[in-house]
């Protein structure tokens, strides 16, 4: 049965249009309130990023837990690993994002953590899509929920992320550009690496509601790039909106990208005889990652694209490490789901342990060439039954052989047709994408 509103990360949409309106997020919190006032006693986490629209939605969301009778803590600006850490630790009922992680300050959306600190199992969603279709009514006034703010969360997370490596490991000497996107690690990044002892340069850290993501950060490093090589860091981090993607520069300006980082981490955790299980990445990972662990005698699995499919399989598969290019990376022998500044601080503490620059750790993986194009389309398509679709992926990839891949999906956001050509021939790959993407085009217009 699908979902109304949940899509595989929440509920994300533009401000103003359903459902990401103060009265749908006021009756979320009341539908949210139902489900768990009926697990017993408890308090509900609330955080958000820094966009405009997040006092509007969180305001909305507390009186609608107050309605049906859940007290609830008031984060303000937090990462959304740091709201699954505080849930799990504090032993709330679940735990709110308030985040539309990398979009632009107009889009709004919100995420939801179960008291595992985990996304929350599909039966918990149908029950709160179930009370969103229901009269909301307000329990009496001696029964309403109580809301209050929890000063000191910044200052817990911090020091979780620097618990996530051993306390000998001193940064001492390295200079590191961190860039937190004018979102949620504004306050808390810039912390975390300097009490570590690097030298720390900040960039896009002050958000004023409307440049979250806004030319910088995780989605768009071209402005870390130039400031690693204006400070002559030793390289440079990049968090999105939200704190859960990573990507980050080394010192000669060139972006280091989630699948060479989660091969860095892989191949730290096999040195340290503490990786179990495969790696997992997506569909979408890089074959230069899975030829660089093969090396390695590590097994690559691919999951559907989305931090919650590749935890999942992490899950079913006992790994403790998975990631996707985009730069979600979870490392489940430290955290719940994907961290940006949990996982930058294992790549710092490889740095550290093997003298290497980030520079030298990425080049003991080689990358394919990947080309993906967007196809936009007006309604749902059948891609798997389309006929003249599935002969044009045959024929390109039988050119390419076992040095390379196809992938054509449907984007879970967008409409949009998603192409990605992969090979060891940069032209080659570039020339198939074009054509492939034609032909989608084509088939989907004939």
């Amino acid at each position: 049965m699908s979902k109304k509103y949940f899509g595989t990360d929440g509920i994300r949409g533009t401000v103003g249009e359903e459902p990401i309106t103060p009265d749908f997020f006021l009756r979320l919190g009341w539908a949210t309130g139902r489900v768990f006032a009926e697990e017993g006693q408890g308090f509900v986490l609330v955080g958000k990023d820094t966009r405009i629209s997040g006092y509007m939605f969180e305001s909305a969301l507390e009186a609608g837990l107050s309605a049906a009778g859940v007290n609830t803590r008031l984060l303000g600006p937090m990462p959304t690993p740091g709201i699954a850490y505080l849930t799990r630790t504090l032993r709330a009922k679940a735990g709110i994002v308030i985040s539309a992680s990398h979009n632009p300050y107009y889009d709004n959306g919100i995420k939801f953590f179960s008291n595992e600190g985990v996304k929350l199992a599909d039966e918990l969603e149908y029950k709160i899509e179930y009370y969103l279709d229901q009269p909301m009514n307000t329990v009496a006034s001696d029964k309403l929920g109580k809301a209050r703010r929890l000063p000191d969360a910044p200052g817990r997370y911090i020091e979780f992320c620097k618990a996530s490596i051993p306390a000998s490991i001193d940064f001492n000497g390295l200079r590191i550009v961190v860039d937190c996107a004018n979102g949620s690690t504004y306050h808390i990044a810039p912390h975390v690496f300097s009490e570590v002892g690097a030298e720390v340069i900040k960039i896009a850290t002050d958000p004023n509601g409307l440049n979250i993501n806004e030319k910088c950060g995780a989605t768009m490093p071209e402005r870390l790039q130039e400031a690693v090589i204006e400070f002559h860091a030793d390289l440079g981090i990049a968090l999105d909106g939200d704190g859960d993607r990573l990507i980050m520069v080394d010192h000669k300006g060139e972006i280091v990208d989630g699948d060479e980082l989660v091969f860095i981490i892989a191949k730290a955790r096999q040195s340290a005889k503490t990786l179990t299980g495969p790696v997992v990445g997506t569909l979408m990972s890089n074959l230069g990652m899975e030829h660089a662990l093969k090396k390695l005698n590590i097994d690559l699995l691919r999951a559907n694209v989305g931090d919650r499919y590749v935890l999942g399989l992490m899950q079913k598969h006992h790994s403790i490490l998975g990631g996707e290019g985009s730069g979600h990376i979870i490392c489940l022998d430290r955290t719940t789901t994907g961290d940006g500044i949990v996982a930058a601080l294992q790549v710092l503490a490889e740095v550290h342990k093997t003298g290497k620059s980030l520079y030298e750790l990425k080049s003991e993986m080689s990358k394919y060439p990947q080309v993906l194009l967007n196809v936009r389309v007006s309604k749902k398509v059948d891609l798997a039954s389309n006929e003249a679709i599935q002969k044009s992926v045959k024929l390109v990839e039988k050119a390419l052989g076992d040095n390379g891949r196809v992938l054509l999906r449907a984007s879970g956001t967008e409409p949009l047709i998603r192409v990605m050509v992969e090979g060891a021939d940069e032209v080659k790959v570039n020339k198939y994408a074009q054509s492939l993407a034609d032909d989608v085009k084509n088939a989907i217009t004939a």
